[in-house]
């Protein structure tokens, strides 16, 4: 395993030091949802605690509750926020980021992703193809988010057992929740040296009596990734063949750059509500427009396609996906509306999204469809006997299909149908919380080899918050989570006759094979959690243990085809553990100026009971910032120390350790009016140009991260 930097543990430990030697003080400034800000700020404790929660209902602050949730929200958020969600929450602890190139970034939360992880929007899943492969980008924009929620453990319940791994909640304002007799908004440029990107968002918000109204939009357009050394790593391939009698594939390498890895994205959404005496009631529409390039050495090519008249690649010899999706969403919300219930809330969305794979000579490869209904009503009751909580149902129907050379899922229709109950009771220093959910999925794919299944799933939770004193707080939580099998897992190649060649999933250069005989896997869960806030530091330990009984995975083989590996989904007892921290300290406040230190770090381990090592795992990390403000200037570096991830996991390769330095400063002008100013930023990433690549990513021999580069830009508020 490789050692911490020293460097890394000089940085922690003299910024601790400062501790001892400089007076503290509890901040006092609040961010909210609505805050304009963009670029970074000392985070503030009490900002944190205090935030409200959208995704636990019967919750109104984070530090009310023993669920492990995190989140990102005003300047933090503004600061942390990039292209992808993978790669904005990966400097948290627990969260980490599976890149497949500069445009796909798919949050892994505690070693879990694809189909255990769901990402939502306002509490309704993305709806994309994100799940179906690691080449298919997350159709939500980090850049556009109020705040977003990430759910661990038994918070998970009200989206889902599906959502075992944990969920991520991106909270927006495309349905206005808040009456406006003004208007306010903002325009934001920035420029990204690492691949030539530049990004234009706006943002307005308005409204007159009983209507408000939001509109937002982004326009993004970048070119190849720069990196420090090579794209593939040839000893890294080399080493998973040792046998003398491999024939040795010829690959064609790039230095200094990732080829065939740019894009564009537009974006625009508008949305309108009426409030009434007791509620309000919205619609949102939203397009989406997504191009971009997979990395060369990521995808494979066919000889017969599907034509097309109307969408051509952007680079010779490169695959290129054309994504498109257009969502309209709904809410009605009323508070009070009969005797004993406190609110309703309903929301529904329907989803049209498509994706083309287009080959270096123009023409269609595979055409991916996913159209999704999908509903959710959550009822808040008043009190019974001290007990507060909610009920409600989540019912979602999807049609999912690919047409072409690499279809190896038949087309799917699905449904699925949840009803869950979570209820707290506070007593003195006490609070505690159980939760109930049933799921039922069912999955009809059209293939004469494989027959309909239905799954009924049941997951329940409980926890425990004790207030020890002003200052200390521990908390328990328990939970035994069921998943169903998804699509992938269960049909994928399921319609390859005997003799025949599988058909490759080009984006993890493999061939997969799903696994119709599989059950639901049932997760049993611990998290205890441990912290401390005072007026000048807040410091948060948490500790979990997920015991998994049929865990599906798939499994490397060691079997090969045409030179790739061949992968198969099987099922066997699993179990994963780790430790999260997370502390911040204000070490100086004077008149003019602060300083405040962010230090976090995580361990995970994930371990079947016959086959060793889980792949894709996490290395260990060890991270920090420190921030100073004066007036209108801010300042930050940080660092991000990951060992090596030397338990790949059966027929995986190893990734080496590194450590990432970033820097930056921010300047704020007051405009005419109190409500304007100009924020300008600039920030150095990757500053020592190390080479960097994720474990967690399955274009890891590939496609490393990017390199040094500068990212500038400003903001208009008001």
């Amino acid at each position: 395993m490789k050692k911490f930097t020293a460097n890394a543990v000089v940085f922690v430990c003299g910024s601790l030091m400062l501790t001892t030697t400089n007076s503290f003080a509890q901040t006092t400034t609040q961010l909210t949802s609505d805050s304009h800000e963009v670029h970074p700020k000392p985070v503030r404790i009490d900002t944190i605690l205090e935030h409200t929660l959208v995704s636990v209902p019967i919750h109104k602050q984070i530090s009310k509750t023993a669920l492990p949730v995190t989140v990102l929200t005003g300047d933090e958020l503004r600061s942390a926020a990039t292209s992808t969600i993978g790669d904005t929450l990966s400097n948290k602890p627990g969260l980490a980021n599976a890149s497949f190139g500069p445009a796909v970034g798919q949050p892994v939360i505690r070693g879990q992703q694809g189909p255990r992880v769901s990402v939502m929007q306002n509490s309704i899943k993305s709806a994309d193809a994100s799940n179906i492969s690691a080449d298919h980008a997350v159709s939500i924009e980090p850049l556009l988010a109020d705040s977003i929620e990430v759910l661990r453990g038994p918070a998970t319940l009200l989206f889902g057992g599906g959502a075992i791994g944990g969920v991520v909640n991106v909270i927006d304002s495309r349905i206005p929740m808040v009456r406006r007799e003004e208007t306010s908004g903002g325009v934001e440029y920035r420029h990204d040296g690492a691949s030539d990107l530049d990004v234009t968002a706006f943002r307005l918000d308005s409204g007159q009596g009983d209507f408000a109204l939001h509109i937002d939009g982004l326009y993004r357009e970048w070119n190849n990734i720069d990196i420090p050394g090579d794209a593939i790593d040839e000893a890294a391939l080399d080493s998973l063949h040792t046998d003398e009698d491999h024939e040795e594939e010829e690959r064609e390498n790039t230095r200094g750059y990732v080829d065939n890895t740019g894009g564009r994205t537009k974006n625009l959404t508008i949305g309108g509500s009426y409030f009434f005496e007791n509620g309000l009631f919205g619609v949102s529409v939203s397009r989406l427009e997504n191009s971009y390039g997979i990395p060369s050495a990521g995808h494979a090519h066919h000889e017969d396609e599907l034509a097309t008249d109307d969408l051509e690649t952007e680079e010779e010899g490169g695959i290129l996906l054309d994504v498109e999706q257009t969502r309209y969403d709904s809410r009605l919300e009323l508070e009070d509306p009969l005797k004993g219930i406190h609110s309703v809330k309903w929301l529904m969305s329907y989803t049209d999204y498509q994706h083309n794979e287009i080959e270096p000579d123009g023409l269609v490869g595979t055409a991916f469809k996913n159209n999704t209904w999908e509903t959710r009503v959550e009822v808040a009751h008043e009190p019974i006997a001290g007990w507060h909580g909610v009920f409600g149902l989540q019912w979602r129907q999807g049609d999912f299909s690919a047409v072409g050379e690499e279809s190896f899922i038949p087309q799917t229709d699905s449904n699925a149908l949840g009803l869950f109950v979570v209820e707290g009771f506070d007593y003195g220093d006490w609070t505690y919380e159980l939760g109930l959910r049933v799921d039922q999925d069912e999955l009809k794919p059209d293939s004469d080899s494989a027959k309909n299944e239905s799954f009924t799933s049941i997951s329940t939770s409980a926890s425990a918050l004790w207030q020890i004193n002003e200052q200390w707080q521990a908390s328990v939580a328990l939970s035994s989570a069921e998943r169903a099998p998804v699509t992938e897992e269960l049909y994928s190649n399921v319609d390859a006759m005997p003799g025949d060649e599988f058909v490759v999933h080009a984006a993890t250069q493999s061939i997969e094979i799903g696994n119709p005989s599989l059950d639901s896997e049932q997760s049993s869960n611990i998290d205890m959690k441990l912290s401390w806030q005072g007026t000048r530091a807040r410091i948060e330990t948490t500790v979990f243990y997920n015991d998994f009984s049929d865990f599906i995975y798939s499994q490397n083989t060691g079997v090969e085809q045409d030179e790739l590996p061949v992968l198969m989904y099987e099922q066997q007892d699993a179990s994963f553990k780790g430790v999260e921290f997370e502390a911040h300290f204000t070490l100086l406040e004077q008149t003019n100026g602060q300083l405040e230190l962010t230090v976090f770090g995580d361990i995970i381990r994930g371990d079947f009971d016959k086959a060793g090592d889980v792949p894709r795992l996490p290395p260990h990390r060890l991270g920090g910032k420190l921030s100073y403000v004066q007036r209108d200037w801010s300042t930050f570096i940080s660092f991000m120390d990951a060992a090596k991830q030397d338990k790949p996991g059966l027929n995986e390769t190893e990734t080496a350790g590194y450590t990432r330095w970033d820097l930056g400063a921010d300047y704020r002008m007051s405009g005419v009016s109190a409500d304007d100013s100009l924020l300008l930023f600039v920030k150095a990433n990757n500053i020592t140009d190390e080479e960097i690549r994720l474990s967690t990513s399955f274009l890891r021999n590939f496609t490393p991260e990017a390199g040094r580069s500068i990212v500038a830009g400003l903001r208009y508020s008001f």
